[in-house]
């Protein structure tokens, strides 16, 4: 799938579950992935999972970009970010 399907499926998401419980599933899903890290760091999460959980957090900030307007400042902040 390329970027301007992912994108197209978001906006349909945004549009159908609304910004506000959006935003929260995302909260849900960055929680998800620290719980993954988290148990990793035991011993107790696989690799898999991991990148399950990865792919739904990188999903769910797609949807925030479009949300909030962002897509252009995220760019630029990554980018200032990683010439530091």
């Amino acid at each position: 799938m390329n970027k301007t399907d992912m994108r197209h499926i978001c906006h349909k998401a945004v549009e159908l579950w609304g910004e506000s419980l959006q935003t929260v599933v995302c909260m849900e899903e960055m929680a998800e992935l620290m719980q993954s890290l988290s148990k990793n760091i035991r011993g107790m999460c696989d690799k898999s999972h991991i990148a399950e959980e990865i792919a739904d957090v990188e999903i769910m900030l797609e949807q925030l970009k479009q949300i909030f307007h962002v897509r252009g400042d995220v760019e630029d902040y990554r980018e200032k970010k990683l010439e530091r």
